[in-house]
């Protein structure tokens, strides 16, 4: 098909991505998903960097403290509030100006990290193979439908992405989403349709904030690492936001 063809380049590296993180998940060890994500964390957070226009050095090593703190604290995501402290009070005795867009890049995509972390530690292995098939089938679904009948622009941060493209896009992943965690007895069907509808829909903003920050900073992609996707970051956007949204939401029930 066509659609496939033209964009070689991005397909064999998603089925490049898609079975090593499942290499990594049918091990299903801690220390090697810690680790996995830590190399994905610190490319994005250099990416962000950059997108933000930040050059301060001495953040990259609060960024390695933080992931290393990750591994051994029982609440990860405490981690970025105790950052937030941290800066907040660093900026108020300094009073130095510059210092305010410091907790940006811990804001995101650090914090989204983490919650990737948290998703694993706290329900294991079959709710990140969840977020990962939600996420997954929200930019697939979101390509094929947006390729094939999409023309009514979705957002003006993003032209390229249409409305019908992101309907079609939570519709397989809400889809997608709830047979797969109701296969695996996660949840009952009703909970595991809330969860991946509201997931897929969070992940589409993911996306869109990241759109965002490549428009502001005046670039097309966070950076070049994956060809056919751009950056990390432009990679695992919608899982930085669908993270978060998917352990609130398991918190909860």
């Amino acid at each position: 098909m066509k659609i496939f063809t033209e964009n070689r380049d991005r397909w064999l590296t998603g089925i490049g991505l898609l079975l090593v993180v499942i290499g990594v998940g049918l091990v299903d060890n801690y220390t090697l998903t810690w680790g996995f994500l830590g190399i994905f964390y610190i490319i994005a957070f250099d990416e962000a960097m950059k997108l933000y226009d930040i050059k301060r050095k001495s953040l990259y090593y609060y960024a390695i403290v933080l992931w290393i703190l990750a591994y051994f604290y029982p609440n990860p995501d405490d981690l970025f509030f105790i950052m937030a402290i941290f800066i907040g009070s660093k900026l108020a005795y300094t009073k130095d100006r510059v210092k305010r867009d410091l907790i940006l890049p811990f804001l995101y995509p650090a914090s989204g990290f983490l919650y990737i972390l948290v998703l694993y530690r706290e329900y294991g292995i079959e709710w990140l193979f969840w977020l990962l098939v939600v996420v997954a089938l929200s930019d697939i679904g979101a390509f094929l439908v947006g390729k094939s009948i999409g023309k009514r622009a979705f957002s003006k941060t993003s032209p390229n992405k249409t409305l019908e493209g992101v309907i079609g896009g939570i519709i397989f992943a809400t889809i997608g989403g709830s047979l797969l965690s109701y296969g695996m007895d996660l949840v009952t069907l009703e909970v595991a349709i809330i969860v991946s509808f509201v997931t897929s829909l969070s992940a589409v903003f993911g996306d869109l904030f990241e759109s965002y920050l490549k428009r502001e900073a005046g670039v097309k992609d966070s950076g070049a690492l994956l060809p056919g996707h751009g950056g990390v970051l432009d990679r695992v956007d919608g899982y930085l936001f669908g993270a978060i949204i998917m352990v609130i939401i398991a918190r909860a029930i």
